[in-house]
């Protein structure tokens, strides 16, 4: 990934607003069915969801950890950490204040 903390929190609020779109315009494109397959296809996305983020939050971090730079490979995590946390505040306050309604 990036040692750009900004850039991995971007990163990770575009994967979850694509996946949140498709999962909020998908039932009205289609209609919902009822199978086996939707909680197959949640739990799978759960798993993916787990995966893109540990790969956004964790890899590059693991990398310079393991390469000796232990005090950098921190550095990097918390401020992708607290910048996505930022952001994610940020759209809290725009939700509840009704600018995103």
């Amino acid at each position: 990934m990036s040692r750009n903390p900004f850039l991995n929190a971007l990163l990770a609020i575009l994967y979850i607003s694509i996946v949140t779109s498709i999962m909020y315009y998908g039932p009205k494109i289609t209609a919902p069915k009822e199978t086996v397959i939707v909680p197959i296809a949640f739990l799978s996305l759960f798993v993916l969801s787990a995966s893109v983020m540990g790969f956004l939050f964790f890899y590059q971090p693991f990398q310079l950890y393991f390469n000796g730079e232990k005090t950098e490979a921190f550095k990097l995590f918390i401020q992708t950490t607290a910048i996505f946390a930022g952001i994610t505040a940020l759209i809290f306050i725009a939700l509840f204040s009704g600018i995103l309604s």
